[in-house]
């Protein structure tokens, strides 16, 4: 088969389209013939060196995919050859074909075409397990997203929306912002020209965020604690600007909040199939009713992945980039 190989860590040009190994199904796994596989930011990282595959996964960038199941392993009963899945991976996403564990996979929500699918697994998984496994957002409540233009900003507006919350969003254009006030947001921060936790206060007459999902790190850390409400829950999930900061923790204390941070690519399989299992639960049938839709920027070739690279170390997109079987 091909894949995109990281030839050495550094610029989009490192990566290319080249031939492998094809990957053999072992016990509880699915190989799935790739249609499209999303772009995360996570891909950039590993591309630069930053954010190695945890043991075990292919060493091809790409979290999540669609596809069509070619071949099981010993003891895979659910799936079978032909079924139309996307998936939660640890890698290899930018490949033809790719090796899944079974409690990894979703099947393709019905009305969605099964390219498209491809936007879903990594966002809805990392929104899902952090806003409301973690944090465990409530009805009624404030909450924060920073980056609300991309692939988790968009999926965490549309499912706090859902779940009947206030919901702010931070973003450095008017046209994302207008996006984001399209999916349902409500505060619409821009972070270039505002200061985001006075905004957000004046917004909320004082009360801040009871969650906020931060992909921003230690730049962010001080002003996400002084934006959160009393009892708040503050959810890192990135490091864009950093990974140490200064932590006022009389501030913390006084307004008994929590700060946690997470990741989900190197959580043991188990804990993946759980967090697949509650989305395809809770999450799936909100796709499959048309209340949660998929905000795809642009859509490319396996072959262009420098390019999909490139437009998202530039931020200039609003939701997923996918890249699509050749």
């Amino acid at each position: 088969m091909h894949a995109i190989v990281i030839t050495a860590p550094g610029d989009p040009d490192v990566l290319e389209w080249t031939e492998v190994d094809d990957p053999a199904p072992g016990p509880g796994e699915v190989v799935v013939d790739v249609v499209a596989a999303g772009v995360n930011r996570a891909d950039v990282m590993q591309r630069m060196g930053f954010y190695p595959p945890p043991p075990g996964a292919p060493p091809y960038p790409g979290l999540e995919c669609s596809g069509t199941v070619s071949a099981t392993g010993p003891g895979v009963t659910r799936w079978h050859e032909g079924d139309e899945v996307c998936a939660l991976l640890a890698g290899g996403g930018y490949a033809e074909r790719v090796l899944v564990p079974e409690g990894q996979l979703f099947p393709k929500p019905s009305g969605v075409p099964l390219g498209t699918a491809a936007a879903y697994p990594e966002s809805a998984c990392t929104v899902y397990s952090n806003v409301f496994q973690a944090a465990h957002l409530r009805r009624g409540e404030v909450f924060l997203v920073h980056g609300g233009g991309s692939g988790i900003g968009t999926m965490a507006i549309q499912l706090a929306k859902n779940a009947g919350a206030t919901v702010a969003v931070t973003a450095g254009s008017r046209e994302k912002l207008e996006r984001c006030r399209e999916l349902g947001a409500d505060i619409l921060i821009n972070y270039r020209d505002e200061d985001f936790t006075e905004s957000l206060k004046n917004a909320t007459d004082g009360h801040g965020a009871d969650v906020i999902l931060d992909i921003v790190g230690a730049a962010y850390l001080r002003g996400n604690v002084d934006a959160l409400a009393a009892d708040g829950r503050l959810v890192n999930i990135g490091l864009q600007r950093g990974s140490k900061g200064e932590l006022d923790m009389g501030l913390l204390m006084v307004k008994r909040a929590m700060v946690m941070g997470t990741t989900l690519r190197a959580r043991p399989l188990e804990q993946k199939a759980r967090i697949v299992e509650a989305v395809t639960e809770h999450v799936w049938p909100q796709i499959e009713a048309g209340r949660i839709n998929p905000m795809i920027y642009r859509e490319l070739p396996f072959s262009a992945a420098p390019e999909a690279h490139r437009i998202m170390e530039s931020s200039a997109h609003t939701g997923k980039i996918l890249l699509r079987a050749q």
